[in-house]
């Protein structure tokens, strides 16, 4: 059993585990409900699967979602739909709310849970989400190829941060098993011809970065994000965060969205700062309870927590 925190440590970590939990959670609040039941059903991917592993680290899946916003931006389509169609210039935290409810729905939900939210993108919100670029093409949130797109652009952003801010790295047969079990989320909602190993997602993402660029759209959107925050305190952490997240990205990436960054800037200044960051996180904010109640439902504890 841990050691009991010293006091001041307990009012520290409390502090920051509520700050934290009301930014990515919201009004919508963690709704242990859909984690704790039924007794016994392992969800989508269940407690030995790889996915549990990497979306438990609180880290490396906030700086990895910042980092695949930006990399999901390099799609003119991806990013005309999300300019049109998405309120994250008028509630970015909102948006961020339910991005992270379904995250955690179809990670650690039950099967019910999981499935009910992947309808409900795929059956009430990707069907109105289309329309017309800036440069005149159509598109739709229900094209395959942009779904892949989306869900590779996220998936290696998580994992990339995983591995950067402090967890253990996987071995190269846990990488693979990872990009092949999440690759299900991304058929269940329409995508086709998914990568599922890392070979196959370094090669999508080679043969795919012809059709990306930085639309104006987007580099006005990331530099929305990156200056966010209703006080100093919230701008500061997300600066943190955002620089962080394009320490993820690949170098092909970074110099079309105008980071202003530079590689030793970005190395010596923004990574360290970002791990150290990730320290602070993971330790405030584990054990989660979204985690501990998901484990509870198999009857189970979670690892090293």
């Amino acid at each position: 059993m841990a050691a009991r925190l010293p006091a001041p440590a307990r009012l520290v970590k409390n502090y920051l585990r509520r700050e934290v939990n009301a930014s990515v959670h919201g009004d919508q609040g963690l709704h242990l409900e859909r984690y704790s039941g039924p007794p016994g059903d392992p969800g989508l991917f269940g407690p030995d699967s790889v996915t549990w592993r990497v979306h438990a680290d609180a880290p490396g899946m906030l700086m990895g979602g910042f980092a695949s916003l930006m990399l999901q931006s390099l799609h003119p389509l991806a990013m005309a739909g999300v300019d049109q169609h998405s309120d994250f210039r008028g509630d970015p935290i909102g948006r961020l709310n339910r991005t992270v409810a379904y995250v955690l729905a179809t990670s650690f939900g039950s099967t019910a849970v999981a499935e009910a939210a992947i309808a409900h993108v795929r059956d009430r919100v990707h069907p109105y989400v289309r329309g017309t670029a800036p440069d005149g093409r159509a598109y739709s949130a229900q094209d395959p190829h942009l779904l892949t797109w989306v869900h590779i652009a996220e998936v290696r952003c998580f994992l990339a941060g995983y591995e950067r801010f402090g967890a253990p790295r996987l071995t190269p047969a846990e990488r693979d098993r990872y990009f092949g079990e999440t690759a299900e989320l991304a058929r269940r909602l329409g995508a086709k011809d998914v990568p599922e190993t890392v070979a196959e997602v370094a090669r999508f993402l080679h043969d795919i970065r012809p059709e990306l660029h930085a639309t104006e759209a987007a580099i006005e959107g990331i530099h929305f994000i990156r200056a966010f925050g209703t006080n100093s305190r919230e701008r500061v952490a997300v600066r943190v965060l955002m620089n962080g997240a394009a320490a993820l990205l690949p170098d092909w990436a970074r110099d079309p969205l105008l980071l202003g960054r530079s590689d030793a800037v970005r190395l010596f200044v923004d990574r360290p700062v970002a791990q150290a960051a990730g320290r602070v996180l993971r330790w405030a904010m584990e054990p989660s309870e979204v985690i501990w109640a998901a484990y509870g439902r198999m009857g189970l504890r979670p690892p090293c927590q």
